[in-house]
């Protein structure tokens, strides 16, 4: 794909990837149109519109499920994980905050609203407090990508080479989380072996 045409597919289709990243991956979507909104590929207040609103539904659509369905199998199976029972205890102690920042916190970010959705916590309050906590995790790493994508410019300016070098460096940043992710999988296997093991002794 020529850089024209890379352009004119991300002008087009960025704002539906942001959408769906923001919900279903976390943060590397919303920074990478944080890049591209330096770049003038995107326009700023759409990526964040876009990031606000695909956090916002789906951690919604998640609280719902929770609330809802919770004989369901998948819910059942996400409450049974260590995480659930971690964003439990947060959300006793500190519900409103906790609402407002879960989506910040490394490895509660599914569990987090399903467990709230199984409280006592008002719909209206959650949905109000998630509206605002999506604006926050969205502006936040918008400006992070933003930031990032304002060195490449300065590097690079505009223009289809800055173009590449953008998306390059948006591909070292996905590795990077896949990496990181990768490894906590790891981690939490062997750790979760090593309890079965113990267990059966």
């Amino acid at each position: 794909m020529t850089g024209e045409a890379m352009e004119e597919f991300l002008r087009h289709y960025g704002l539906i990837g942001i959408f769906f990243g923001a919900g279903f991956e976390g943060q590397t979507a919303v920074i990478i149109g944080g890049l591209l909104a330096r770049q003038q590929i995107l326009q700023l207040w759409l990526v964040l519109l876009s990031a606000t609103a695909g956090s916002a539904i789906l951690d919604h659509l998640l609280f719902v499920a929770g609330r809802r369905f919770r004989s369901h199998r998948w819910v059942a199976r996400a409450t049974q994980q260590a995480a659930f029972a971690r964003a439990l205890g947060f959300i006793e102690r500190f519900p409103i905050s906790y609402t407002l920042a879960f989506r910040f916190i490394f490895g509660l970010r599914i569990a987090s609203p399903i467990a709230i959705g199984v409280t006592q916590v008002p719909t209206w309050r959650f949905t109000i407090l998630n509206i605002l906590g999506a604006i926050i995790w969205a502006t936040t790493f918008t400006m992070i990508g933003f930031i990032f994508g304002e060195a490449v410019h300065s590097l690079l300016g505009y223009g289809h080479h800055a173009v590449r070098w953008t998306l390059i460096a948006a591909g070292v940043i996905v590795t990077a989380v896949g990496i990181a992710w990768a490894v906590r999988y790891l981690l939490r296997r062997r750790k979760a072996a090593a309890k079965d093991a113990a267990d059966t002794v």
